[in-house]
């Protein structure tokens, strides 16, 4: 379990705040190797994201996927609060130890925020339990209008009726996850198609959070509201201190009397 004596608090604005220690992944194919993708994201989607999402209560760093572990060893993930996962052509690629590395740290409490094509990767399947990567998609340059589901949701917290993106890939239903606990966003494309794009889950004490925009190709992780929508997530998503449960058989709380007495 996660040792939480170990937490740090700072003052923001008057108010006692706690930093959030975030782990931002990342492929880092696409910008190696397409001009197009460098051009966007010249030092990777991770570090664009990395320094849109800066802010004094988040404590960033990041890793990517030829670091030995892919940069997530026990001790980093340790020190994670929240997880953000960006993949996409190199699912096949993560190591089975690390993905079940993460999966305990999730179960345990650990925040889980899983980007666009990232609902195929090897840890979004695992803790969905089905097929995540079965949806219908299209790359045309079609708008995108992000519909706000839940305005009340922390996640939605300073967003309008929906965030409108010009071009991006169209993700279609059926989009093969079970029923989310919670329908925050819901895109519609230009192209006439829909999609659950913004969903939560619990998983033990973990809470996991996907995310539909971020087509490498187009610059949605330097849109405001797109990265607005990220760090609710993050703080949505961030463990609290909460009871330690305990398993397995135990001891009676009260005198059990013996029958017949």
């Amino acid at each position: 379990m996660q040792d939480i004596s170990c937490r740090i608090f700072i003052v923001i604005k008057g108010r006692l705040v706690e930093m959030i220690r975030v782990t931002i992944w990342n492929e880092f194919i696409h910008e190696r190797k397409d001009e197009q993708v460098a051009a966007i994201y010249p030092e990777g989607i991770h570090q664009a994201l990395a320094k849109g999402l800066a802010a004094d209560d988040l404590e960033i760093r990041t890793a990517v996927l030829d670091e030995p572990e892919h940069g997530l060893t026990e001790q980093v993930l340790a020190e994670t609060d929240v997880l953000i996962w960006w993949g996409h052509i190199a699912h096949d690629k993560v190591a089975d130890e690390v993905v079940e590395r993460v999966h305990a740290r999730v179960l345990e409490g650990m925040g889980l925020i899983v980007l666009h094509s990232g609902h195929a990767s090897k840890i979004f399947s695992r803790l969905m339990g089905t097929q995540t990567g079965r949806l219908k998609w299209r790359e045309a340059d079609e708008k995108e209008r992000l519909w706000v589901i839940d305005p009340s949701h922390p996640i939605a917290e300073g967003i309008g009726e929906y965030i409108e993106l010009e071009r991006e890939e169209m993700y279609g239903e059926h989009f093969d996850v079970p029923p989310p606990d919670e329908l925050v966003f819901v895109s519609w494309f230009e192209g006439g198609e829909v999609f659950r794009s913004g969903i939560t889950y619990r998983r033990a004490r973990g809470k996991i959070f996907y995310f539909r925009p971020g087509h490498e190709s187009y610059p949605t992780y330097h849109n405001p509201e797109v990265l607005r929508v990220i760090g609710n997530a993050i703080r949505w998503a961030a463990p609290r201190a909460t009871a330690v449960s305990t398993y397995g058989n135990a001891k009676p709380l009260e005198p059990i009397r013996a029958r017949g007495e």
